[in-house]
C-alpha cells in the first residue's frame, strides 16, 4: 500500500515534527451502525489489503473497529487508525484530553495513529484551548499525529495565532464534483495533507453519465475512476462501504491509470457538496 509522509509543523521553527507514514487509501466507516456491520466491514477490508481505517466517536462504532483490528491477527503497527473529537465535545483543553482517552478505551488500543478535531469548535474562544489539548494528546503519546477535519482556509489561518504545532491533515469532502483547489492549496500551505471523504459524493453522482463514459474509456467502474481521481489529486482517500464486493471494488481503484483524462475530470467540477460542510462556518 502506497504511503505519504504526514507531520505536524512547528510554528516557531517551521520544522516538520512527529513525521509518520500514512496509507494513501483506506476505509471510512461512517453510518455503519447496525450491530456487527462495522466489525465485519473492517475485517473484510483488512483481509483484502486495507491498512487505514477512519472512524470517529460520533459514528458510535469505535469499539467494533478495535475488535476487528484485534481479531485480524495483523500486527497493530501495520494498521493506521484515525478517530475524531466530536464537535459537541470540543469545548475545552480538559474535555479534549478526556475524550481522547475515551476513544482509546472504546477502541481498546494503547494509541491511535491520527486524532482529528472533527470540525471547528462552535465556540470560537474554545478553538485555542481545544487545540492545546490535542497537542497534549500528542505529547502524551496517546496519538502519533494530530490534525483537523472540515476546516476552511480561514480556520487554518486562525490556527497560526494559537498553535504550537500545525495540523498534519485536514479531512474534507473532495470528489470530482467538488475539487476545491484553493482549499487544498491552503492545506498544503500549513504543511498538512488533504484527506478526502465522500469521494463518490455519498453515491449521489455515481451514475453521472460523463463519469460513466470516462470509466468505460479507462476500463474500470465509475466508482474506481472517481476514487482514483481523488488519490491522484494528492488526497488521502477513504471511501465508505460495508458491502464486501464494494470494498474489493474500491481498492481496485489503486491500479487505474487516469493518464490523459485530466481535462475531462476538470469538466466534472460543479462545487457539489453532498453532506455536512463546516468549512464555511465562521
Amino acid at each position: 500500500m502506497e504511503t505519504v509522509s504526514i507531520s505536524n509543523r512547528d510554528i516557531t521553527t517551521g520544522q516538520q515534527k512527529h513525521e509518520i507514514e500514512m496509507p494513501r487509501f483506506g476505509l471510512g466507516v461512517y453510518l455503519m451502525g447496525e450491530p456487527g456491520e462495522c466489525r465485519d466491514a473492517v475485517r473484510h477490508a483488512l483481509d483484502k489489503g486495507y491498512r487505514l481505517i477512519d472512524t470517529a466517536m460520533a459514528y458510535g462504532n469505535e469499539d467494533e473497529v478495535g475488535e476487528a483490528i484485534r481479531d485480524s491477527g495483523i500486527p497493530r503497527d501495520e494498521i493506521f487508525v484515525v478517530t475524531k473529537l466530536r464537535q459537541p465535545h470540543a469545548n475545552s483543553h480538559e474535555e479534549t484530553l478526556e475524550r481522547c482517552q475515551q476513544s482509546l478505551e472504546n477502541l481498546g488500543l494503547d494509541y491511535m495513529d491520527l486524532y482529528l478535531v472533527h470540525a471547528p469548535p462552535k465556540d470560537q474562544e474554545a478553538r485555542g484551548p481545544v487545540w492545546k489539548g490535542m497537542e497534549e494528546c500528542l505529547s502524551n503519546g496517546w496519538t502519533r499525529s494530530i490534525g483537523v477535519s472540515n476546516y476552511g482556509a480561514h480556520h487554518l489561518d486562525a490556527m497560526l495565532s494559537y498553535a504550537e504545532f500545525l495540523p498534519s491533515v485536514n479531512q474534507i469532502e473532495i470528489s470530482p464534483w467538488l475539487q476545491r483547489p484553493a482549499l487544498r492549496a491552503a492545506i498544503r500551505e500549513v504543511g498538512a495533507v488533504p484527506m478526502a471523504y465522500s469521494p463518490l459524493a455519498r453515491g449521489h453522482k455515481v451514475d453521472d453519465p460523463s463519469l460513466a463514459a470516462l470509466a468505460e474509456s479507462l476500463g474500470c467502474t465509475p466508482a474506481q475512476a472517481a476514487i482514483k481521481w481523488c488519490i491522484d489529486s494528492g488526497a488521502i482517500t477513504i471511501p465508505k462501504s460495508s458491502n464486501p464486493s464494494r470494498i474489493e471494488e474500491n481498492i481496485g481503484s489503486l491500479s487505474v491509470d487516469l493518464s490523459g483524462t485530466e481535462s475531462a475530470f476538470a469538466d466534472l467540477e460543479e462545487s457539489y457538496v453532498s453532506g455536512w460542510d463546516p468549512t464555511s462556518e465562521p
